[in-house]
């Protein structure tokens, strides 16, 4: 059975939390700027006058790249940890990497037969 003892701690990092939030958001509130002036409503483009609007329509080659780069770049992440425990897993490891790396290069060539790295 668990005592209400146990929870203390919890409840008392609880209360800290709500009270440091509460606190921050009063003097963000008390301490901050009472009205937005004109300078700060611009927006900041490395100090000059922006003469496009920030909201472009963007091509959607560009997120299928950038969707691409995420999932290999998070595939390749993959390596490390088997690359450190190799010796324990030994040769079960080996063959396991080589399925995923060959798993990975049939999606890449799937993506590059099907045009994804095109920019045209």
């Amino acid at each position: 059975m668990f005592l209400l003892s146990d929870y203390a701690p919890l409840v008392i990092y609880t209360v800290i939390v709500v009270l440091v939030v509460g606190l921050l958001l009063t003097l963000s509130y008390v301490l901050g700027p009472a009205k937005a002036y004109t300078a700060k409503r611009l927006p900041y483009e490395s100090g000059m006058v922006p003469t496009t609007p920030a909201r472009q329509r963007m091509s959607v080659r560009f997120y299928l790249t950038a969707m691409l780069f995420i999932i290999f770049d998070v595939e390749a992440v993959f390596f490390y940890p088997w690359a450190v425990i190799l010796r324990q897993l030994k040769w079960f490891g080996v063959i396991e990497m080589f399925v995923f790396i060959a798993i990975l290069l049939v999606a890449l060539g799937h993506i590059w037969r099907k045009g994804g790295f095109d920019w045209e």
